[in-house]
């Protein structure tokens, strides 16, 4: 009973802040044009759109259609859309490097998967995928070395004819009866009932999507704090990680003492918010299911929070004919 209540009550609520969440980003996006602002946007309402068909699912039954619909933005669109918002926020520095890295990281996992024995056919979907991930990813990096801001177009373009073409495998792949599948303890969604070729290709929408929303927003935490260099600039991604870890402590020193960025601890709630439902949708995937709904949600409400506590959003804030700037600060900065 308890179990059935959840799986209704904690998609409801994920679906609603969605739909609130991605109101205030689009009412951002309306006052100053921002590309990062609107492709967050979009990715806010796959998430709002993705938890409702698990309410709907929970309350009134799942379907074929249903299934297929949850299975598409959840599986490929969400994490993929919030990530390329991240792409356009730090399109001015050196960021496309790792986002088009993790491009690549994804297509590559997708065909190790297709060859295991767990997505038996699926070895031409997962080459296919490689492929096309290879292309994308290194142009995302010629991009970067070349023309920064043209590196989030890139990205933007390959996502959304990668969106075209996942969509026609997903509402058109044949389904396992009954058409749809549940965990039988939880009854949580999983994506069983897809063949193995389908279930390959989410590996560059998930894992780039992911990781680059929550890279950026470790990088976009590093920005602003008090930082303690260990390692040289040049080591890049692991410079930027490892003087990270290196410069919390100082970072809660000045908090304590009132003196720390407020986008410090508002990026730092947005990167576990990305990470937790990443990693229950990855438990999801090996049937590990009844983490799934609870960490779609927290994930969803750190993200929140740290949009409210975040200065730049205060700044966006309208009330009336009156508004506040919104900060290209970390844009500046991070170029």
């Amino acid at each position: 009973m308890i179990v059935s209540v959840l799986n209704v009550v904690l998609p409801l609520g994920s679906s609603v802040l969605s739909f609130v969440f991605a109101a205030l980003v689009l009412d951002q996006w309306w006052q100053r044009r921002h590309s990062f602002q609107l492709v967050w946007a979009i990715g806010l309402l796959w998430y709002g759109i993705s938890a409702g068909t698990e309410f709907w699912g929970g309350a009134f039954g799942w379907s074929e259609p249903l299934y297929r619909i949850w299975y598409l933005i959840g599986a490929f669109f969400v994490a993929a859309y919030l990530g390329a918002g991240t792409i356009y926020l730090l399109a001015k520095t050196r960021f496309g490097y790792f986002a088009g890295a993790t491009v690549l990281i994804g297509g590559l996992l997708s065909l190790l998967f297709s060859h295991s024995a767990r997505y038996p056919g699926a070895a031409t979907a997962g080459t296919v995928t490689f492929a096309i991930a290879l292309v994308g990813g290194v142009a995302i990096i010629g991009a970067t070395a070349t023309r920064r801001q043209l590196a989030a177009h890139i990205a933007m373009g390959v996502l959304v004819i990668g969106s075209l073409g996942v969509a026609n495998l997903v509402l058109s792949a044949p389904l396992q009866a009954p058409g749809f599948a549940l965990d039988p303890n939880t009854h949580v969604p999983v994506g069983s009932a897809f063949p193995g070729y389908v279930r390959v290709l989410t590996g560059p929408f998930n894992i780039a999507g992911a990781l680059s929303l929550i890279f950026g927003a470790i990088y976009s935490a590093y920005i602003y704090m008090p930082k303690r260099r260990v390692l040289a600039a040049r080591y890049a991604v692991l410079a930027v990680v490892v003087n990270f870890i290196a410069s919390l402590p100082g970072a809660v020193a000045a908090w304590r003492v009132g003196k720390l960025n407020s986008r410090v601890p508002a990026t730092i709630a947005i990167a576990l918010g990305a990470f937790i439902p990443g990693l229950t949708s990855g438990l999801n995937r090996f049937g590990v299911t009844w983490s799934f709904f609870l960490g779609e949600f927290l994930g969803l409400l750190l993200i929140f929070v740290g949009f409210l506590v975040s200065e730049d959003v205060f700044r966006n804030v309208r009330v009336g004919s009156w508004s506040r700037r919104p900060a290209a600060s970390l844009e500046r900065e991070a170029g």
